[in-house]
């Protein structure tokens, strides 16, 4: 066997997305030789994914023609191989547009290829005593979802060194499906939480109903729940969108409220930060303009630090830094949600219809985000994949304040919108039965960062006007 030494270190694509060839240099003399199998410091910049491996196994082959396959796992696989030569087969068997595409090459030490989560794999060997090596990341379970793909399947048509009549092959590799009959693996899971509330009903609409998107509510999945971490097979899953949260604000100033916020919006979210970090999970959590102090002349950006006012600022401050710490997230800085549920647009549109004549605060300044917008938003970040980090993410248009917002209802609900009065924040809740958190005066979030990764949300009045049309 001819070893080809000192190739530079250099990955080739495939025509099958995320299925990876690495060239790896190896040295050697009369005495031997050595390669660097896998080297994340070197490999990760030329675009090996962090895949973050946690077992490493050996197949060891006698004979010339030993085949194996075509299994796809459910996890991402390093595939290399320490002596002799093998021919290797690859069929995407993952739900989605190149379900089916085939590439096929040979390996020996200096080659390796990375083998993403639901792409078949199959060996043959092509020397005696053959033994290759995979890092896998995710522990090897008997009830893993598997797909499989059978050796002699006409339509991939894998053209074997050695033909299959000829080969050692398992009987049950021998009796696999063809790819007609194959299940297509599906993607990682989506997880959605607060299903139930105004933005996770959103999302639902936004992400459909499809058998990898999971919405749970807290009495599916107790987020605060010590047995979290073992309440699912957490390596399923590729995304956690964080939709619960404790949002009473003024509730959040007694006692209680104060117990709840934290626990909902501080502790849980430490809880899905540890999980997301130890099985490589995407953590998108949603925070808000209450942890700006709002005396700041000029929109915030997403590097303004912190500096809020009240206990569900403070709690949501304290989720935004967790969540920072995990490696893969989006936090998603919103303001003056209106969605499908109690709120303020809600409100306006019955005392409208009612002949009521409300004074409504006019001295904060913000833009309302609609649940639609938000939701939109978010599954254009996961779904682009765009860099993580923290994103501003409110509808478009002027700042305007909460009595403009209650005149253009009335307006548009054809009520006089003079009668709407506008007055200060303390004047407002001067004569309040409890505890009021104080709010930020301004709330306006800068959206450059999000428009430059291609998402324009609508303007505030388009958004205002589709809601009360619906």
């Amino acid at each position: 066997m001819s070893i080809e030494f000192g190739k530079p270190l250099a990955p080739t694509p495939t025509p099958i997305p995320g299925l990876v060839v690495w060239d790896l240099p190896v040295h050697g003399d009369t005495r031997g030789w050595f390669k660097e199998n896998w080297q994340r410091q070197k490999m990760l910049p030329l675009g090996l994914p962090d895949f973050g491996p946690v077992q490493n196994n050996i197949s060891f082959n006698d004979q010339v023609g030993t085949t194996r396959g075509i299994h796809a796992e459910p996890w991402d696989k390093y595939v290399s191989v320490a002596t002799g030569r093998i021919f290797g087969a690859w069929v995407d068997l993952r739900h989605g547009p190149t379900f089916g595409a085939v590439y096929t090459t040979e390996l020996d030490p200096s080659r390796a290829i990375f083998v993403p989560r639901g792409v078949g794999n199959a060996y043959q060997t092509l020397h005696p005593d053959t033994a290759y090596t995979y890092l896998v990341n995710d522990h090897w379970t008997p009830t893993a979802p598997y797909t499989f793909l059978n050796l002699a399947d006409e339509t991939a048509d894998i053209p074997w060194p050695i033909p299959l009549h000829q080969a050692e092959i398992s009987d049950k590799d021998r009796t696999h499906p063809r790819l007609a009959d194959v299940t297509p693996l599906p993607p990682r899971k989506t997880l959605i939480t607060g299903a139930n509330g105004q933005l996770g009903r959103a999302l639902r609409a936004e992400y459909g109903e499809h058998p990898w998107i999971e919405y749970t509510t807290r009495h599916t999945l107790d987020l605060t729940h010590p047995d979290l971490p073992t309440a699912r097979h957490w390596r399923d899953y590729d995304t956690i969108i964080n939709a619960a949260a404790f949002t009473a604000v003024d509730h959040a100033e007694t006692p209680t409220g104060r117990r709840d916020a934290w626990a909902a919006n501080a502790t849980a979210v430490a809880a899905l930060a540890r999980i997301a970090t130890e099985n490589d999970i995407t953590l998108v959590h949603i925070s808000s303009d209450y942890v700006y102090d709002g005396t700041k002349p000029t929109p915030y950006t997403e590097t303004d630090p912190p500096s809020p006012l009240n206990v569900y600022g403070h709690t949501k401050a304290a989720g935004d830094a967790i969540t920072a710490t995990v490696p893969r997230h989006y936090i998603i800085r919103t303001s003056w949600v209106i969605g499908d549920g109690h709120n303020f647009v809600r409100t306006m549109t019955t005392l409208a219809a009612r002949g009521i004549n409300p004074n409504v605060i006019d001295d904060q300044t913000g833009r309302p985000t609609f649940t639609t917008d938000l939701a939109a938003g978010i599954h254009h970040l996961t779904r682009t994949q765009a860099p993580h980090g923290t994103y501003n993410l409110t509808n478009t248009g002027p700042p305007t304040t909460w009595a403009d917002i209650a005149r253009t209802v009335y307006h548009l609900t054809g009520h006089d919108p003079h009668r709407i009065t506008p007055v200060t924040t303390h004047d407002y809740y001067a004569n309040a039965p409890g505890p009021v958190a104080p709010r930020p005066t301004n709330s306006v979030l800068d959206l450059e960062r999000l428009q430059r990764t291609g998402f324009i949300p609508r303007e505030w009045r388009t958004s205002l006007a589709e809601y009360l049309a619906r």
